[in-house]
């Protein structure tokens, strides 16, 4: 059965990872994404580490269930044949530059002039406009000009402190895939067709916003100094590696309490209300400590889960991807890529009913599907080899 977003076509342009990342969730779930990539290499996630059969680990896990074509958009006859493309598409993204789609002349106007009711997608680092509009960007940018990385460090005093994932490209695609996902269906419903705009700055201050900006919310009472989160963070040491527990409610406190045989926190002064014992967090979590280091790991899920408080081992990429909660959602598939062989990935997050998200193929080769392509927009066998032949598409059926 196919997936939700069945019978869309989307003319990617995008490169690296929030855009590609965002058209492989919407390819997950039923759309045609054509990668439309240039002849020098294609997407530069093709060139990256820990390879094998030619792929990288970074291109097969963003960009699935796609078709590529190869396209030199200097040349006017590829230009010509990417706007024949456009025409028959819903969907076209780009992440140049603010303003280089517009000199390749693959602009809005360019674009919907020959496809009126496309929804079309620009995605920057910084936005369209501002001082920084043009600087070029990458993921530690953000993270730093964001806040993210002052967050991480949890204090303005600390030395900042960038996230060992790449989180502004993926929480940008993620918010784009929304986006596109929300204008289709504004359109089916208008029929009109518009302009979604989005930065990876934009993505990630929104999303910090809901829980790590309270401070900055009330309008004339900013602090002027930003209050320090906990030296202890929320990963406790055991007797024999590592756990979390997190306690929001005075029920899950005296659980706790109880269940690491320490009930006279409850008579505490400190930690009588929530407020209280955010107020004293290093002292209750220095506690917390302490009492954790006398049991193994396993024995402690047993009993604090017993007291119906929150807690998790801590695990390792190795550990989780061989967890029981992780077999039993089948949250992991295995498939076979011709030129990478055996590939394990995660299948898409959200689960449909009646339409299915899955993944069809692995991720294309270089160049794989333009005479493909080509030959359903209407080129001839003649035209398509005039083509190649005028070096506008270099690599085609995988050259």
């Amino acid at each position: 059965m196919p997936g939700p977003l069945h019978g869309y076509r989307i003319v990617d342009l995008t490169s690296n990872v929030s855009g590609p990342l965002a058209t492989m969730i919407l390819a997950d779930q039923g759309a045609e994404v054509i990668k439309v990539e240039p002849p020098d290499g294609g997407d530069h996630t093709r060139a990256g580490a820990n390879r094998r059969g030619g792929f990288s680990a970074g291109f097969l896990n963003i960009n699935r269930n796609k078709r590529s074509m190869v396209l030199d958009l200097k040349d006017p006859q590829a230009k010509e044949a990417l706007m024949r493309l456009a025409a028959t598409a819903d969907v076209f993204i780009q992440n140049y530059r603010p303003g280089v789609a517009e000199r390749l002349g693959i602009g809005e106007d360019a674009v919907r002039a020959v496809a009126p009711n496309i929804v079309y997608v620009s995605i920057s680092g910084f936005g369209e406009k501002g001082p920084y509009a043009q600087k070029p960007v990458y993921d530690p940018l953000i993270q730093g000009f964001s806040g993210l990385a002052t967050v991480q460090a949890g204090s303005d005093e600390a030395r900042p402190r960038m996230l060992r994932t790449i989180l502004p490209d993926k929480l940008t695609a993620i918010t784009a895939s929304q986006a596109i996902t929300a204008a289709l269906l504004s359109r089916e419903r208008t029929g009109e067709g518009q302009h979604v705009r989005l930065s990876m700055l934009e993505a990630v201050l929104a999303f910090l916003w809901a829980s790590d900006m309270s401070g900055q919310t009330f309008v004339g009472d900013d602090p002027v100094r930003q209050e320090a989160a906990s030296a202890t963070d929320l990963i406790y040491q055991t007797a024999d590696g590592y756990m979390t527990v997190a306690v929001q409610t005075d029920r899950q406190w005296a659980g706790l309490a109880n269940a690491v045989e320490h009930p006279e926190w409850l008579d505490d002064p400190r930690f009588k209300t929530p407020a209280l014992r955010a107020e004293n967090v290093d002292e209750r979590l220095r506690l917390t400590q302490e009492a954790l280091l006398a049991r193994p790991t396993t024995e402690w899920l047993d009993i604090i889960t017993a007291a119906n408080v929150p807690c998790a081992p801590v695990l390792t990429r190795n550990q989780v991807i061989r967890h029981e909660q992780v077999r039993e959602l089948g949250l992991l598939e295995e498939y076979d890529h011709p030129a990478a062989g055996r590939l394990r990935q995660t299948r898409a997050a959200a689960r449909f009913s009646r339409t299915p998200a899955e993944i069809r193929h692995g991720a294309p080769a270089l160049g794989e599907h333009t005479e493909a392509v080509l030959s359903e927009l209407g080129y001839a066998p003649a035209e398509i080899a005039g083509l190649r032949a005028n070096r506008v598409s270099l690599a085609a059926d995988g050259e």
